[in-house]
């Protein structure tokens, strides 16, 4: 139906006689020439209709914005002071001589070039919204990304290879769909988390070296790098260390950047351990754009009066921390109120603060209500230990370590951004050295809910660091894992470790993870016989290519990467999934709904 596209008309072009095809994007009429910009996935073409050409001209008149048309005619060079130099096509124009009206279309929910629209209503209307250029860009980003990766495991002898999408439910840290199962009824699918057994199983097969883009599925709550259904770069292999793994990752993602964005990432990565990501920045996934850092002063506190600082300062399970914001004095009490509610909201009990006015004047030079609480030594060695300059603002979290980190790694982004100290640059690294175990609370409303158990940091499948039965039984809490993620300013954006490929270190983590012999060989059963039956040392890594993807094009939610994403509740509001299914259906499952018609709307 087309010679070109719209996009792709130049220069050279001028002198051709050519037919495009594409959507109304606006409408003009000067002084009798009408004229209209074409545009398709490549860009936009202005048309020109003149009156002499009277057929073509009134058609013409009748178009609208978002009609489809058919277009054949004479390119040539548009007269001097018109072109157009923020257009790829800027420089010709169309002389329209055949005009085909393919299709009328009703006025538009919301102007393409309208950014204020609410994210509601673009999802409603997604095949709309999807004509918008900056979505078509995000889309061909994606493709470009996809493309590359496929292209570079290629390259270093990796086979993609398809995984079960109906398969049964596995601890893998968050809720799964389930399927129910006509021919096998009071039976459910599950579909899957990850294709993290699947992938152990191909090596054991022998398949080396596998990787997919692979679906995935998780029912918990959405936020803007999650979604109900994503994908994910699935990898797998067999006979590499850690770092063996880990390099070849880091290979591809600095290719990626350098052919997409023209972007040079470090070549090595940086590494964190756990432990140091946690002491610093409070965050298991650091943002190393920001440079300020947490400081531990358990030791200084330990012996004082304060018992807000004393009595986690003295708790194995507890900590204090402080974080230093340079020139941070000019802010006033509300901000700092402000950033109390904060702290607040990620469980502290309340911010302490101190106002460095002139450390030469020692304690007569701090500002603050807790000053009159802390020792001269004890004050002395904060400013010492953190750098104290005359202008700084010293705040300090003291609790439970998780909530401290987490209610202080809170505050840190949120200074960040506010006092623009975030650096314009990429900043990835690898966290490495991840403790085994964790205690958890169990979560849910049935019998086993509220029990503290140990926790699998990564997941089940973890190799630990030591090859030891006994060694781990002995110290759970104390075993570092295999296990490594991948972090890209402040955001987890891949997930991997070493696996454990030997069965009765396999059976030994179900066990610790409360995974009694009869459950593990219930659910678990075809993994503890691949284990006996030659599995290779193997291990590998999952990427997450919407949040990777969302980085890569700038934008601040997985949902402008995604074609037809879901919206924050899990609802497609374009389509209305979730949505009833008649009794029939549910009577073929087995299933009786015991909700009200009223208690099921969505959106």
């Amino acid at each position: 139906m087309r010679t070109h596209y719209c996009g792709q008309v130049g220069r050279d072009s001028a002198g051709s006689t050519i037919t495009v095809c594409g959507w109304v994007h606006r409408r003009r009429d000067h002084g009798g020439v009408i004229f209209i910009d074409l545009r398709d996935r490549e860009g936009l073409l202005q048309v020109v209709f003149d009156p002499d050409a009277a057929e073509v001209f009134t058609a013409a008149e009748r178009l609208r914005c978002e009609y489809v048309v058919r277009v054949s005619g004479l390119v040539r060079p548009r007269p001097p002071g018109t072109e157009n130099p923020s257009l790829a096509t800027g420089a010709v124009e169309l002389v329209a001589r055949e005009l085909e009206l393919l299709n009328r279309a009703e006025t538009p929910p919301f102007a393409l070039d309208d950014d204020s629209v609410g994210e509601d209503v673009r999802l409603r209307y997604r095949y709309i919204d999807l004509r918008r250029p900056r979505l078509q860009k995000n889309l061909r980003l994606r493709h470009e990304v996809i493309r590359r990766i496929r292209r570079f495991m290629d390259a270093h002898g990796f086979i993609e290879v398809e995984t079960p999408i109906l398969t049964r439910a596995t601890p893998e840290g968050a809720r799964d769909y389930l399927v129910p199962s006509r021919t096998h009824p009071g039976h459910f699918f599950a579909l899957p988390q990850s294709p993290q057994l699947f992938k152990q199983l191909l090596m054991v097969g022998g398949l080396d070296r596998y990787y997919q883009i692979a679906r995935c599925f998780r029912d918990e709550d959405q936020r803007a790098d999650r979604q109900p259904e994503f994908t994910q770069l699935d990898v797998e292999t067999s006979f590499l260390s850690l770092t063996d793994i880990t390099g070849l990752i880091e290979s591809m993602v600095r290719e990626l950047f350098h052919a997409v964005l023209q972007v040079e990432l470090p070549d090595p990565l940086p590494r964190l351990s756990y432990a140091e990501a946690m002491g610093r920045y409070g965050s298991d996934k650091p943002d190393l754009r920001n440079p300020l850092q947490l400081v531990e002063i358990k030791d200084l506190v330990a012996d004082s009066e304060f018992k807000v600082f004393a009595v986690p300062a003295r708790d194995p399970g507890g900590r204090v921390a402080m974080l230093k914001v340079p020139g941070g004095g000019r802010l006033s009490r509300g901000q700092i109120d402000a950033y109390t509610e904060l702290v607040v909201h990620h469980g502290a009990r309340g911010l302490a603060w101190i106002k460095v006015n002139e450390t030469a004047r020692g304690r007569d030079g701090l500002q603050s209500p807790i000053v009159k609480n802390l020792s001269d030594q004890a004050l002395a060695g904060i400013l010492q230990r953190c750098g104290a300059q005359d202008g700084d603002l010293l705040f300090f979290g003291a609790g439970k370590f998780r909530v401290v980190c987490e209610a202080l790694s809170a505050l840190r982004l949120r200074l960040g951004q506010d006092l623009g100290l975030n650096q314009n640059t990429w900043q990835p690294l690898w966290v490495v050295d991840w403790p085994m175990f964790e205690y958890a609370s169990e979560s849910g409303g049935g019998p086993q809910a509220g029990r503290v158990r140990w926790a699998a940091l990564h997941h089940p499948f973890t190799a630990p660091k030591l090859d030891d039965v006994a060694a781990l039984e002995a110290d759970p809490g104390g075993v570092l894992s295999q296990g490594y993620d991948l972090v890209l300013n402040g955001i987890e954006i891949g997930g991997g470790s070493i696996r454990i490929h030997r069965q009765e270190m396999q059976q030994a983590v179900f066990r610790l993870l409360g995974i009694g012999d009869g459950e593990a060989r219930e659910k678990f059963g075809f993994l503890l016989d691949a284990l006996r039956s030659g599995a290779p040392p193997h291990g590998g890594i999952a990427l997450g290519l919407d949040r990777l993807i969302m980085l890569m094009a700038g934008e601040g939610s997985i949902r402008e990467v995604i074609a037809f994403p879901k919206n924050q509740t899990a609802h497609d509001p374009m389509t209305g999934a979730p949505g009833t299914v008649d009794a029939r259906q549910l009577r073929e499952l087995a299933i009786r709904n015991t909700l009200k018609p009223e208690t099921v709307a969505v959106g």
